[in-house]
């Protein structure tokens, strides 16, 4: 089933396929506008958005369940908004806190939110981190600026202490943490509150050149009760025992999804 499934898909594709398809015939880095369905978007990057759409939208890989009509989601690496509508469509009433420090992301981000006349989501035009001030960002001009990155146009952008936000809430439904690289030192800095996090959607890179800390996130997920299903994306080699591993840029690339081991049925 699984290649008569493939089969279909290649001759039938989805709107979201056509969409990444259509995608892939402009130039990447520059400003477009576009609707897919009833959603206005104006975005800096086509074919990164086209695939963020497919993911949140047709895969519902942010897919979670509430028992709370108004859930509290914070969407740290909020990119042009595409997780924050989706979250909006699916839940009405919840109070979304969406984060975005490039400039240029961030001026997408706050039109596709007030074209689409979505209500109930705070923008900060911040990179969460492990204390408030300023920080040196590489601006990629999509969805993979980093302020790990040492390439790129370099800008400074705001940046806020993640711990202390939480400090504030007495629950939150769905913490999303995509941040390109910064994820560890957030997690660890953030462990102290994630007892008050239901479910946990964080996005590991990991730098060729740079310690591997997969094992330190996989820790604060395990020590805060949580448990999780990681999946590969963006593989890099094939056949690392044969081929080498690059020497810059991400080696690994991973999603992990974490929800509390009580809500899974599993005791502590």
């Amino acid at each position: 089933m699984g290649v008569i499934s493939e089969i279909i898909k290649k001759v039938f594709p989805s709107e979201a396929m056509k969409l990444v398809k259509k995608a892939g015939g402009f130039p990447r880095f520059s400003r477009i506008e576009f609707s897919y369905r009833d959603i206005k978007f104006e975005v800096t990057d086509f074919l990164s958005v086209a695939w963020q759409i497919k993911e949140i939208f047709e895969d519902e890989e942010l897919r979670f369940n509430s028992d709370v009509p108004a859930p509290v989601i914070y969407d740290c690496g909020a990119n042009v908004g595409v997780s924050a509508i989706y979250f909006k469509k699916i839940f009405p009433g919840a109070i979304v806190k969406s984060f975005e420090p490039d400039p240029e992301v961030f001026s997408c981000l706050k039109k596709n939110i007030s074209q689409n006349n979505i209500q109930g989501v705070e923008l900060f035009e911040k990179a969460v981190w492990i204390k408030d001030g300023k920080l040196q960002f590489s601006a990629e001009g999509a969805d993979g600026g980093s302020i790990m990155l040492t390439e790129g146009k370099k800008i400074e952008v705001d940046c806020i202490r993640l711990k202390d936000l939480l400090a504030k809430e007495t629950a939150i439904d769905l913490l999303k943490i995509d941040i390109e690289g910064a994820e560890v030192d957030v997690l660890n800095d953030i462990s102290g509150e994630l007892k008050k996090v239901k479910v946990l959607f964080v996005e590991y890179h990991s730098w060729a050149g740079s310690p591997q800390r997969l094992d330190q996130l996989c820790a604060v997920l395990s020590d805060n009760g949580f448990r999780y299903y990681i999946r590969s994306i963006n593989s890099v080699v094939k056949n690392p025992f044969i081929f080498p591993m690059p020497s810059k840029g991400m080696d690994i690339q991973l999603n992990i999804h974490a929800i509390r081991k009580q809500d899974q049925g599993f005791n502590q």
